[in-house]
């Protein structure tokens, strides 16, 4: 596995060694020792699926009293992925860093607590797995404007149009406006 520290250092692409041959493919996604090493020493006690077709957007979501980290993956189809650092003790608060994670390309990357994440789905849809450091707490969930003027995010939206979005998500707050990590 190759670990590759963002613009945002906390935030590590990961790039599996993929053997392949004319039966298939086999890769590794995930070695705890190696993790630890080269991201974070955490557990991670949740796993999620996710389906999405073309132009949805979700996110960027976060949570304040549990946060989560991620470990996320697209193992059909294509997004654009998004991490802002909401930590505002950070150099980088209020900064994003964004990667396209498909599952040609087979990456992964990971969103440490204290970060929102998001992704926009720019294939004909895509299958998005992801490990979380913690529970899910639906009463402290919280969700960043996706389009804040204040993060700059430079989304790939398919034809320009603007992205679906839940209902939650269009209640997004802007960066000055939502609560934030110490």
């Amino acid at each position: 596995m190759k670990y590759e520290p963002l613009a945002i250092p906390d935030v590590v692409l990961m790039t599996p060694q993929v053997f392949g041959d004319e039966r298939g493919f086999f890769m590794e996604t995930f070695r705890q020792q190696a993790f630890e090493e080269h991201c974070a020493k955490v557990s991670f006690v949740q796993d999620n699926h996710s389906l999405s077709s073309q132009g949805i957007l979700r996110g960027l979501h976060y949570q304040l009293e549990k946060p989560q980290g991620k470990l996320v993956r697209v193992t059909q189809g294509e997004v654009y992925d998004i991490a802002v650092d909401l930590r505002r003790s950070s150099p980088t608060f209020g900064q994003w860093v964004g990667v396209y994670l498909s599952a040609e390309n087979k990456q992964l990357l990971w969103v440490p607590p204290g970060f929102a994440h998001g992704f926009y789905v720019t294939s004909e849809s895509a299958e998005f797995v992801y490990k979380c450091t913690d529970y899910f707490n639906p009463g402290d969930e919280y969700t960043l404007q996706w389009d804040d003027p204040l993060l700059g995010i430079d989304w790939p939206l398919v034809k320009g149009e603007a992205p679906q979005l839940s209902a939650k998500d269009q209640q997004g707050l802007s960066l000055s406006e939502t609560p934030t990590y110490e």
